[in-house]
């Protein structure tokens, strides 16, 4: 029977990108699926026929460029409150009109919200909506500061007064769906925590669509690695990049850094400098990761059983780097302080010691064992 699904996505890539994995499995089920979002920053990154159901993109560059710049710089509990202060509350009540219209409109069966847009939860309780949350990073179900409960308690004041604004009555955990919550994760990897029965830990929604040219020609034979700091962060990267440059400068170890060109300028003959990759293609002719343990980079490497040096720099990127850490699987540097010989000896110790490709290759298994996109659809197949 067809079904009618209805995905709220934030304007954030890595966000977006395991919707669209989820998302083209239910339409090739026959089922009808649209998405609702910023046009401009969500279009670019969905199916050229998908169905896009638009949010008012009225927020400038203008207005919206100082923030992605502020983001960039601050590190630690800063950059935490930064996030909810100036990106996911405003974004929370600048989404909810809209989707409570395209609720109206396109009348789902169910509605399928990113945690991280909290305006389609908040829309979907007063439209007397079904739906179902999606953790597209595992950072949202755990306690970032399990030694700061006042962080906690500052999190729930922010939901409350959303709830209050949209004049609903507050419940327990109001940002996660009572039915449903998916997580783009497993248990191998976020730890022996309790999650209610609700929770469905599916692994990363790997399938994207990557259209992206590359130098494959290029890639000789020996050792290689990954060194890409994601979508945003490659931004302010340039010294991180030097580090990088300097580190394996004239070693056998062939490197493929994401950068912007002039931000990684004169690279020595074993690099390969793409401003973007295909990063699931690649990801099987590498023998390492260096990342800044951005959920969706970890989890492909992960799946590829790749062992990693992270290096966080802020928002969830210290509480994956953590779980990395716990379940053997890779390295922790300091992205700020960082030499060329830690980042070199780090590089060395994960690719030669057996340990950590073991513990990558188990949360490999755990992964494939979860079933990924195609578990995901299964479980809002069954719940719509």
């Amino acid at each position: 029977m067809t079904r009618r699904f209805l995905f709220v996505v934030p304007p954030l890539t890595g966000h977006v990108n395991p919707t669209v994995a989820v998302g083209s499995l239910l339409r090739d089920r026959g089922h009808d699926v649209a998405w609702v979002g910023h046009p401009r920053r969500v279009r670019p990154l969905l199916p050229a026929d998908a169905k896009l159901l638009e949010l008012d993109d009225g927020v400038s560059d203008e207005v919206w460029r100082p923030v992605l710049d502020r983001a960039k710089s601050v590190r630690g509990l800063a950059s935490f409150e930064f996030l909810w202060e100036e990106v996911l509350v405003p974004l929370a009540r600048g989404m909810r009109p809209g989707v409570e219209r395209a609720i109206e409109g396109f009348a789902p069966d169910l509605v399928v919200v990113d945690h991280q847009a909290f305006g389609g939860a908040l829309a979907c309780r007063r439209k007397n909506a079904r739906w179902a949350t999606l953790c597209t990073t595992s950072a949202s179900i755990v306690d970032p500061f399990p030694d700061l409960p006042k962080v906690n308690a500052w999190v729930e004041s922010k939901i409350a007064m959303l709830v209050r604004e949209a004049e609903l009555e507050n419940v327990a955990h109001a940002d996660l769906s009572p039915e449903l919550v998916i997580v783009f994760s497993t248990r191998a990897l976020v730890g022996d925590v309790a999650f209610p029965d609700r929770f469905a830990f599916v692994g990363p929604a790997l399938g994207r669509p990557e259209n992206m040219p590359f130098p494959w020609d290029s890639l000789r034979d020996g050792k290689r690695i990954l060194v890409s700091l994601g979508t945003v962060s490659s931004e302010v990267g340039a010294s991180f990049f030097d580090t990088v440059m300097r580190a394996f400068e004239g070693t056998d170890l062939q490197v493929v850094l994401v950068a912007p060109a002039d931000l990684a300028k004169n690279p020595p003959p074993n690099f390969i400098v793409q401003s973007r990759v295909p990063q699931l293609a690649l990801l099987p002719k590498v023998h390492a990761v260096v990342c800044h343990a951005g959920h969706n980079t970890v989890c492909e490497s992960l799946a590829h059983g790749l062992p990693l040096v992270v290096a966080p720099i802020r928002d969830d990127q210290p509480v994956i780097a953590n779980q990395v850490v716990s379940a053997g699987a890779g390295l922790r540097v300091k992205y700020g302080r960082l030499s060329p010989a830690l980042l070199r000896d780090s590089v060395m110790r994960v690719m030669n010691e057996p340990s950590f490709r073991e513990a990558a290759e188990r949360i490999a298994r755990s992964f494939e064992e979860a079933g990924g996109a195609r578990a995901a659809a299964d479980r809002l197949e069954a719940l719509a």
